[in-house]
């Protein structure tokens, strides 16, 4: 059995409503389903408890900049301290989003200097560094899914839905991040799971030092 230590973290990752939250929590009771696999721990609802938390509203995002801005920082802030809190237990981590999100956001509803100011941040450096040694999975938009749940920012149509969804993938490319993209027609949670675990075990382990 491998050393939690050397398991390479995997980041679900894209637009609203492409189906991560599900993602993750069947790729959790996968591995649950194998007591010889080292058990990672899930990263959930960073952003929606900080939305919470902060009293944040989708139209603040929408109509604010500064608050735009302040909430894409506090997320960045919240989603390192949850992966540390992983690491400090010597443990490996399946992640709901990740610390490209905010930023993604952060160009998108404030400034392209909004984004450049959050990626020189300590944390954004350090966790960029970590996505580069894990797998990666950009899950598509364009299901027939899409749902406004009353807390995220939804996108005004499926036009751009989609166009947030290239968004993310044109940033990775922008820096320096690998990831494989999930294709929104497969759309059975078994198959999803398999896709995601295919290209953990192909790469699963690294030597860290």
């Amino acid at each position: 059995m491998a050393d939690s230590k050397a398991l390479r973290h995997i980041y679900i990752v894209g637009a609203q409503n492409t189906g991560k939250t599900t993602l993750v929590n069947a790729l959790e009771a996968a591995f649950a389903k194998n007591t010889s696999e080292i058990q990672p721990r899930a990263i959930k609802e960073v952003a929606r408890n900080v939305l919470i938390k902060h009293k944040f509203t989708a139209e603040c995002i929408k109509t604010s900049p500064s608050r735009a801005f302040q909430l894409q920082e506090l997320i960045l802030k919240a989603q390192f301290d949850a992966e540390r809190g992983v690491l400090e237990r010597d443990g490996w981590f399946i992640s709901d989003r990740s610390a490209i999100d905010p930023i993604v956001y952060a160009r998108k509803y404030v400034t392209e200097e909004a984004s450049i100011q959050l990626r020189q941040s300590t944390e954004w450096l350090q966790l960029k560094e970590r996505m580069k040694d894990s797998v990666v999975i950009v899950c598509q938009a364009g299901a027939d899914w899409l749902l406004d749940d009353g807390v995220r920012l939804m996108p005004e149509n499926r036009e751009a839905w989609i166009q947030f969804d290239q968004l993310f993938c044109s940033c990775l490319d922008e820096w320096g991040l690998g990831y494989e993209v999930m294709p929104c027609t497969l759309t059975d949670i078994d198959k999803r799971v398999e896709f995601v675990l295919e290209r953990w075990r192909s790469g699963g382990t690294l030597e860290r030092t």
